[in-house]
């Protein structure tokens, strides 16, 4: 019975959303472009929130770099476009783009970075992206951000 009630406990605490209740959330990347997290919440309550971005697969970021890149959801395919062009040296984002709100700089397997921003740069009903800037990932390597209670 015990074992039974520690179960339940356990399944209902996965079945909880991951909410950045700390005002921070990690996302892993992989050798086969994808991200772990599809949507990240980010609680108005927050002041700052901190992204930490962990490569966990193997290859060096010259091959399958990656990084975290925000954006408003009409906006993040054209910021994808022009950051690819800027290469990996820029972390293929033009840190002067104002559609950019948020980036992390390219790392490879193994490695991890972080951003902090300004929860105050995110609108209630606005829709963002975030994405992968890396040439050809955004398509496959991208995800939800809202702005939430």
């Amino acid at each position: 019975m015990i074992r039974k009630l520690a179960a339940a406990a356990m399944l209902t605490a996965l079945a909880v959303p991951a909410f950045a209740d700390d005002c921070a959330v990690t996302i892993e990347g992989t050798d086969q472009m994808t991200f772990n997290l599809k949507q990240i919440d980010v609680k108005k309550s927050c002041e700052a929130f901190t992204l930490t971005l962990k490569h966990v697969g193997q290859l060096p970021a010259a091959a399958m770099g990656h990084n975290w890149v925000l954006a408003k959801t009409d906006e993040y395919q054209a910021v994808a476009t022009e950051g690819m062009a800027l290469g990996i040296d820029k972390n293929y984002v033009n840190d002067a783009d104002e559609r950019v709100i948020a980036h992390t700089s390219v790392v490879g397997g193994g490695e991890e970075t972080s951003v902090t921003f300004d929860v105050s740069k995110l609108a209630e009903g606005q829709a963002y992206t975030y994405f992968c800037s890396f040439p050809g990932h955004f398509a496959l390597m991208n995800g939800t951000l809202s702005l939430v209670d």
